[in-house]
């Protein structure tokens, strides 16, 4: 089963793709990390991307796609996570004739509904541990009290530089700008799921879990 994850900034797509890598056997493909991945692999392709950052260039659609199909010819488990891909029509375009090239398909897109006002308190509260990524909320879900991560047991925790209103709000305006076609472009194709997104990270998995089973 081959899946997109879509949502705006913080809505929890991260951590829901690990819980299904975790229970499912599914690959994760997060773009930020295969192209941190690509950069210090020393391969062609991850040469070409290295230039490219160190050059302060984005990094071209073909370039992502490539890396893409590189991770598709290899053991995909249980299936794939697109998380963070696509973010445009253009990419998406792009994806079908991916998987079609390699005889696979997209069964699902699941978009993870939110509250705009409502995520950018969450978020703002937002922490992750910097061992292993697991989230934790000032709120909804602290820190435990003797300072230890519940997942792996480091102590290193961290707040990103733009989890602050004014910036995720700019990012927020670019994903609706960018991304939200995308919503429209799935629906067409029969494909497009929602899931409620604002709720506790258990909620929030076992409504992806039934999705995933009935469909």
């Amino acid at each position: 089963m081959n899946i997109i994850l879509l949502g705006p900034p913080g809505a929890g797509k991260g951590t829901q793709a690990r819980r299904l890598v975790e229970e499912r056997g599914m690959v994760q493909l997060s773009t930020g990390d295969m192209l941190r991945e690509a950069r210090v692999s020393g391969t062609e392709m991850g040469k070409r991307v290295a230039a490219i950052m160190d050059a302060g260039e984005l990094v071209t659609d073909e370039i992502v796609i490539g890396l893409i199909e590189e991770r598709l010819r290899g053991d995909i488990g249980g299936g794939v996570i697109f998380d963070g891909f696509p973010r445009t029509l253009a990419q998406a375009d792009a994806l079908a004739d991916l998987l079609e090239r390699n005889g696979q398909s997209l069964d699902h897109v699941v978009a993870m509904e939110v509250n705009d006002d409502a995520l950018v308190a969450r978020i703002t509260a937002r922490s992750t541990c910097g061992n292993c990524g697991e989230v934790y909320n000032d709120i909804t879900s602290p820190i435990p009290a003797d300072g230890k991560c519940r997942n792996c047991g480091a102590s290193d925790f961290r707040r990103r530089a733009d989890d602050n209103e004014e910036s995720l709000k700019t990012r927020l305006m670019e994903y609706y700008k960018k991304t939200s076609p995308l919503i429209g472009y799935y629906h067409a194709k029969g494909q497009l799921r929602w899931v409620p997104g604002l709720g506790e990270i258990d909620e929030v998995a076992a409504s992806i879990k039934e999705m995933l089973d009935r469909a």
